[in-house]
């Protein structure tokens, strides 16, 4: 069987968006001083975890799971949480003196690999519906209502983000990348529109900062708390939700109709997002909880030191020697587990 080509497009949009990750995890500190990096925040956590839902659901498959599939359920996402959790608890224990061990309160972006896990569970049967974007639409605002849905095993944000990467999996299942031309030529009077807008969302973001921190807009972003816990137990709530979702969609396609569309040095890290979004933490922790970040001025001189900085982050945990050195944690060989040893060989194998 022929190996599919892979598209260089969707490789520099990961790699984009995983440098988004970085940048939103590194700046939050200084959200605290300073009203510019408020905004910043808010602009990225507008759109970034739902493109990665997006694009999660543009490349899963809703065909019946083998056993090779199940298999990879495990050996990509379960094994790497468990793995990377443990890891969680000990630095905190070490850093701390302290640490509530719970397995199913995942730790700080330890919630993505859950999510995806279930994405990948739910969408065989989604997918039987008709209209499958509406009803995951539907569920996602109904959700928002129920005070039994919290962040166990990530359930809150599976059920928020589940319009997005429902979306990513129609728009290949549809074929409707192709059938429009949407990886075609952009002209440029449609990118610099695409500029505009999020510039323009920016440019709100930081005109009404105490607005939204009034509101509490960056938590609703999360897609975690139920609307009463947010402040708006109202009929209403879930008509804010839907326009979080509008927004992001908006927001996510201008920022995709910037990404380049063909080979660029830096494509082939877009294959590698995983060990950038599993170990940058790690890497900011220590700045992180210092309180090193707090403070610094001017903001106009941090702000993009920051953005380099997260931009080298990403560059280096996508290196060769870096993979090689997180292999066994990211990608976990794992034979010895299951009765077909083949089917835990690794991604290498496959």
């Amino acid at each position: 069987m022929t190996t599919p080509t892979r598209v260089p497009f969707w490789d520099n949009a990961r790699f984009a968006a995983i440098v988004l990750v970085v940048f939103g995890h590194a700046v939050q500190r200084l959200t605290y001083d300073s009203d510019a990096a408020e905004a910043l925040y808010l602009l990225v956590y507008a759109f970034h975890m739902p493109l990665f839902a997006l694009v999660a659901g543009y490349f899963s498959s809703s065909a019946e799971p083998t056993r090779r599939r199940m298999a990879r359920l495990f050996t990509d996402l379960i094994a790497p949480y468990l793995i990377f959790e443990t890891l969680w608890t000990i630095t905190q224990l070490l850093v701390t003196g302290r640490t509530d061990l719970d397995p199913a309160q995942p730790s700080w972006t330890l919630w993505f690999l859950l999510a995806l896990a279930l994405f990948r569970l739910v969408l065989p049967y989604l997918a039987l519906l008709r209209a499958p974007v509406l009803w995951a639409l539907a569920i996602s605002i109904v959700a928002g209502y129920l005070p039994g849905i919290d962040s166990t095993l990530s359930l809150s944000r599976f059920l928020g983000l589940l319009p997005f990467f429902t979306l990513g999996w129609w728009l290949r299942e549809r074929d409707v990348v192709a059938r429009r031309g949407l990886l075609d030529a952009r002209p440029v009077w449609l990118r610099i529109v695409a500029a505009l807008v999020l510039a323009g969302a920016g440019a709100i973001a930081f005109a009404f900062v105490d607005v939204w921190r009034d509101v509490r807009l960056g938590t609703w972003f999360f897609f975690v708390d139920t609307y009463a816990d947010l402040g708006a137990p109202h009929w209403w709530a879930g008509g804010v939700r839907l326009a979080i979702i509008a927004l992001a969609l908006v927001l996510m396609t201008a920022f995709l109709l910037l990404v380049p569309r063909r080979e660029t040095s830096w494509t082939h890290l877009g294959r590698c997002t995983m060990y950038v979004y599993l170990l940058h933490t790690f890497v900011l922790y220590p700045f992180r909880q210092s309180g090193v970040l707090r403070g610094l001025e001017p903001a106009a001189l941090w702000i993009p030191l920051i953005a380099v900085a997260s931009v080298a982050i990403a560059v280096g945990l996508s290196s060769g020697p870096a993979r090689r050195l997180a292999r066994p944690l990211v990608e976990p060989r794992m034979p010895w587990l299951f009765r077909d040893r083949e089917l835990g060989a690794g991604r290498g194998s496959r």
